[in-house]
């Protein structure tokens, strides 16, 4: 759809092509914004309950399990949208708020919090979010684009 964002076609097409998107963010219970940067290699697990906000940046081969939400916060000590690097595992249940940076291959457990940073290679899990071992993703990314082979 974000082709369709500029120019001439835009008037012709994008509001249906927005329309189709809504009715299918709906039907799928899947709200991610045609606006959201991502990168090639997303894989959704299970439909429902996911969540991303419009200005958040999700890297290459990431993996989004159900019921995640990647959301703004407005106040506190960070402001803004999360920033998701390469072939990072969020499991199901996971919410990621705030301007934070969460590394490459990184893995996010079930039902987790994160509100601060998230360095590369570790594990995070608990509420609020806290690293417990630097052996990262692999193994639990099941969806690799063709480029990074």
């Amino acid at each position: 759809m974000r082709f369709l964002s500029a120019g001439k076609l835009r008037r012709l097409f994008f509001p249906l092509a927005w329309l189709i998107n809504h009715g299918q963010q709906i039907r799928f219970g899947i709200g991610i914004s045609y606006k959201t940067k991502i990168g090639p290699g997303l894989y959704i697990g299970h439909e429902g309950g996911i969540v991303v906000s419009e200005f958040a940046v999700i890297g290459r081969n990431c993996n989004l399990s159900h019921q995640v939400t990647i959301g703004v916060s407005r106040r506190g000590a960070r402001p803004g949208v999360p920033t998701i690097g390469d072939n990072v595992y969020i499991g199901p249940g996971a919410k990621l708020f705030g301007a934070i940076v969460v590394g490459d291959n990184a893995a996010i457990g079930a039902n987790c919090v994160v509100t601060h940073d998230v360095p590369e290679n570790a594990v995070v899990v608990g509420i609020p979010g806290k690293v417990i071992s630097y052996e990262g993703s692999q193994g639990y990314i099941n969806n690799n684009d063709d480029e990074q082979a």
